[in-house]
């Protein structure tokens, strides 16, 4: 079994990565459990534990919506939670509506439908998972950078592959493998 996703892989870059450490430092007293900056994505599709043979099947749909997508840009801009106020969960950087990543999704879901793989019940939601929150001693604070760092460009990432990776979970945090790319080609 191995434990595997499919994701837009984020190349951080400097503006992406002084709001990143800004929001970490600021938070530096919080319960949070940050994404390294080599970690972000966007996800596609988690499947979770995965039995090895299926990877084959999966890979070959994966290629198929590829083969139907066209490479596009993200303008990544944004900061939010999700969770409510009172109980935040994850810290995240959202991106401009783009229609280019919600119709890559849906044929990606199509064609792993066509193996059997459902898509599973939560709506596509683009954004990049920046920190998972254990918990707050001082929410207030807490909302309140959020707050001021909810909106304004962060990046803009040039897309024109994803991939399919596998998560190891080691104690000090993930490591994800690559087991293949998939170029955008439509």
């Amino acid at each position: 079994m191995k434990r595997l996703f499919a994701a837009i892989k984020i190349y951080p870059d400097e503006a992406f990565l002084k709001r990143y450490y800004a929001i970490k430092k600021a938070l530096k007293d919080e319960k949070i459990k940050w994404v390294k900056p080599e970690n972000i994505h966007i996800t596609l599709k988690f499947f979770g534990e995965t039995p090895e043979h299926h990877i084959p099947g999966i890979s070959i749909a994966l290629r198929q919506a590829a083969k139907e997508a066209t490479p596009f840009d993200l303008v990544l801009q944004d900061t939010g939670i999700f969770g409510s106020s009172y109980n935040p969960r994850v810290i995240w950087f959202g991106m401009e509506p783009h229609d280019e990543i919600i119709q890559l999704s849906k044929v990606v879901f199509r064609e792993l439908e066509v193996i059997g793989i459902e898509t599973g019940r939560q709506n596509f939601v683009p954004h990049l998972t920046i920190a998972r929150i254990k918990s707050l001693d001082n929410k207030k604070f807490f909302q309140g950078v959020i707050d001021k760092n909810k909106e304004g460009f962060i990046q803009k990432e040039e897309v024109n592959e994803f991939h399919l990776f596998e998560s190891i979970l080691l104690p000090d945090g993930p490591k994800y493998e690559l087991i293949e790319s998939f170029g955008l080609k439509g």
